[in-house]
């Protein structure tokens, strides 16, 4: 089982998605259990395989916070057919990234994540055309306006795609709104490396917009050229992909609350 996993899973914690990179180099092997289920223990709700608890890569429980999680990683596993597909497991690499890599770096991860808050997607405006400067601002303003009321982070923004230096207050100020737990932060930095933008996950996380509304306001500018150009399929394809990862990490951090 161990090995499984392994041939699928990134070598940084600060990049639980790496397992998307290397998933067409894994063959896949044969569902060896019967049934899945969940069993509560000491290191919370530990995911079991015809009664035996499941090992992560790194030989840790693989054990959620709470039952909700736990019972959707088990469902992952009973899903699986004949073969047992990793990348169409979402939830078990999470929690995997969680456990074996991110729990033990905290620190290295937030900052990882706040980064972004000094070049985010949403600071970075376009000057035309006029469709499409309205709709960065439909769904990226409420974003800022919130921070800047909420949370005492008042960042500037810019046309084009000239950086800008934010002012240090700002980033501090949003920096300190990221949670301290290794679940949720494992989550909130998959929802930034796939959207380009710490200030999304973060209003994720806080509420301020939803699952739907976040995925909407990252591919603003790419629904346009789409709409404009039309879909290019590998684009269409790659999305797709992020978009099982990120519905992983919003159900992480709804069930966190």
């Amino acid at each position: 089982m161990r090995e499984l996993f392994d041939e699928v899973a990134g070598k940084s914690p600060l990049d639980p998605r790496e397992a998307s990179r290397q998933s067409s180099r894994a063959p896949l092997r044969k569902r060896f259990y019967t049934q899945a289920g969940v069993v509560e223990g000491p290191d919370g709700f530990a995911v079991t395989l015809d009664g035996k608890q499941v090992r992560t890569p790194g030989r840790n429980l693989l054990a959620a916070p709470n039952r909700d999680l736990a019972e959707a990683m088990a469902a992952e596993w009973q899903a699986q057919t004949e073969a047992i597909d990793p990348m169409a497991m979402p939830l078990t690499r999470l929690a995997n990234s969680v456990i074996d890599g991110v729990s033990a770096n905290i620190v290295a991860v937030a900052d990882d994540i706040a980064r972004y808050f000094e070049s985010d997607l949403v600071f970075y405006r376009a000057g035309f055309p006029e469709t499409l400067v309205a709709r960065q601002a439909q769904h990226w303003d409420p974003v800022l306006r919130w921070a800047a009321d909420d949370l005492g982070a008042h960042f500037i923004l810019t046309e084009g795609i000239m950086h800008v230096r934010q002012p240090e207050a700002a980033v501090a100020a949003a920096r300190g709104a990221l949670p301290s737990g290794a679940w949720p932060l494992a989550a909130l930095h998959v929802v930034t490396t796939i959207t380009g933008s710490a200030m999304l996950a973060l209003a994720l996380n806080h509420r301020v917009l939803d699952a739907t509304q976040v995925w909407a306001a990252a591919h603003v500018d790419e629904d346009w050229n789409s709409e404009t150009w039309g879909m290019d399929e590998e684009v269409e394809a790659r999305r797709a992909a992020q978009h099982r990862d990120f519905e992983a990490a919003a159900q992480v951090l709804q069930a966190l609350g």
